[in-house]
């Protein structure tokens, strides 16, 4: 099984869609736990940013400086929030910024992406269709 993925503090800045200050300073107020990884910088693992993200998108952020979104693209980068795997197929969700998606696609596409909770992944929206990119 592959090591958590872990994420800076500009990393999970831009997967929650807030500026690198804003994120740094929820870590400081302990709204996410981080640790240092072995260069010394600060990191979040990845099923913590994934609970992070869920509970912003729930109840809001408490800040003034957050973007309003006003439109959606094509692509939505965040993170894996949920994936739950059937015989044939799968859903996964993705949380990216303020946004929710969820995407039915088949259990082989999950396992061949590897998409686990806690990654970064990339929703494509195309016309009622959602592709899953991992970078």
């Amino acid at each position: 099984m592959a090591p958590m993925q872990s994420y800076t503090i500009g990393q999970a800045a831009r997967l929650l869609g807030v500026s690198p200050d804003t994120a740094r300073r929820w870590a400081d107020a302990g709204r996410v736990a981080t640790h240092r990884d072995e260069s010394g910088r600060r990191v979040i693992d990845g099923k913590d940013l994934a609970a992070f993200s869920v509970e912003l998108a729930r109840g809001g952020t408490g800040e003034d400086d957050v973007p309003s979104y006003t439109s959606a693209r094509n692509a939505f980068a965040g993170i894996v929030t949920a994936v739950k795997l059937g015989d044939v197929a799968a859903q996964v969700e993705i949380q990216a910024g303020p946004h929710r998606l969820v995407s039915l696609l088949t259990r082989e596409a999950v396992e061949e992406l590897g998409l686990e909770v806690g990654m970064e992944a990339t929703a494509r929206v195309k016309s009622t269709n959602v592709h899953i990119d991992r970078p």
